[in-house]
């Protein structure tokens, strides 16, 4: 009968105890995030961005679990283990898949989709000051005006749209008009860019992981077989 394959199970133990010390991490921090004020000071965390947290709670419990599961599973030689991590695994590989493919598809309606968010934001321009505060600085960081409509945005503000106003550096330059010296390009188009900027990375990252999992099923899968023979 076929024995285990000695580096096949050491370097499984090893994959999956490297994932188990991550899944470690991101839950700790992640709960220290949550329950920490002083954490959540500093990181500027709002009620708003908890869901965020959560999120991040789930994913490292989750690669707790399978590191776990990889891990005593080539440790002990643990059929009902391995079987258990590559089922894991391949769920979490057949999401991102998904995942991957619909932001694929569906990329060209980002922007619709900001605008009906940022359309539900340009009342707080009018009415809230914090809000006023906190927008100003970032129309002057990203060169652009108003969130959908330029100054009209600010129309009925008890502020003054100063946020709009060109830096010194940026007068005569294409981002800013001439004669007013306001900044041309809405901020929701800034908000935009980010996101299918960023949303090519994320599928880039994804379909990186979807290869190391695909080798992790391969390897599980393999060592499940070699136990069955021997």
């Amino acid at each position: 009968m076929a024995g285990v394959s000695s580096c096949m199970k050491y370097s499984m133990f090893i994959f999956n105890f490297v994932f188990w010390v991550c899944g470690c991490i991101i839950l700790g921090v992640s709960i220290w995030m949550r329950v920490s004020k002083s954490a959540q000071e500093e990181f500027k965390i709002d009620d708003s961005m908890f869901s965020g947290v959560y999120l991040l709670i789930a994913v490292g419990s989750i690669i707790m679990v399978l590191g776990f599961l990889g891990c005593c599973g080539a440790a002990k030689e643990s059929q009902c283990m391995l079987l258990l991590f590559f089922i894991g695994l391949l769920l979490i590989l057949l999401l991102q898949v998904v995942a991957g493919i619909l932001g694929a598809v569906y990329k060209s309606e980002v922007e619709s989709a900001i605008n009906a968010t940022i359309q539900e934001e340009v009342n707080q321009l009018k009415t809230d000051a914090t809000f006023q505060a906190q927008f100003r600085e970032f129309e002057k960081e990203n060169k652009c005006c108003g969130l959908l409509n330029g100054e009209k945005d600010w129309q009925g503000s008890v502020t003054i749209r100063d946020g709009c106003a060109c830096l010194s550096a940026d007068v005569g330059t294409s981002v800013c008009a001439s004669g007013t010296n306001k900044y041309t390009k809405s901020c929701k188009d800034i908000v935009i860019d980010f996101f299918k900027n960023h949303m090519i990375i994320l599928m880039g990252i994804a379909f990186g992981l979807a290869f190391i999992e695909v080798l992790g099923l391969v390897f599980s899968m393999s060592l499940y077989c070699q136990i069955q023979r021997k």
